[in-house]
């Protein structure tokens, strides 16, 4: 890499982490192509994104950011899982290291929350948005059925009721 393609890289870097709910620290053990592309995959369908980067250009797109705590995570073979979602990225890199042991969870940070390999675990285990948004309106949709069945009961009952006059008084 040259000059220009690492200060490209490094504002792709800036801008990924000014954008993200949540950025996952990954440490990769030797995975095949194969397993990393079916963790990108899984990471795409999740609403998330996995990137390896070089760890010097990564601390330096930390500068400026609420991860730049994540810099001390950075040795070693790492990779960045990332999402606006602030569950995706955990849960898809959580669910993918029990199906392997190829990759291992380091970290992580939520805004300016840093959090160890349990935290980003913990937060893993949580619903994500989308799940949340629809369990609400599933609450908030509830009682107004109930509130329509309720008031067209009645209504219902009497339209039985005529109904079943009709019929006598046709037979």
């Amino acid at each position: 890499m040259d000059r220009s393609q690492k200060a490209d890289s490094v504002a792709q870097l800036n801008a990924v982490f000014q954008e993200a709910g949540v950025v996952v620290v990954t440490r990769n053990l030797g995975m095949s192509v194969a397993q990393s592309t079916d963790l990108r995959g899984r990471m795409r369908e999740a609403g998330a994104s996995y990137k390896v980067a070089k760890n010097r250009l990564a601390r330096l797109a930390l500068n400026d950011t609420d991860y730049a705590g994540l810099g001390d995570l950075l040795t070693g073979p790492t990779a960045i899982a990332y999402s606006t979602d602030p569950v995706a990225a955990a849960k898809a890199a959580v669910d993918f290291a029990k199906t392997t042991d190829r990759i291992e969870i380091v970290g992580g940070s939520m805004g300016g929350q840093l959090l160890d390999e349990a935290g980003v675990k913990a937060l893993a285990s949580m619903p994500s948005l989308d799940e949340l948004r629809a369990k609400l309106v599933g609450l908030v949709n509830a009682p107004a059925t109930k509130i329509a069945q309720v008031v067209n009961a009645p209504a219902a009952k009497l339209a039985r009721v005529f109904g079943a006059y009709a019929a006598k008084e046709a037979a």
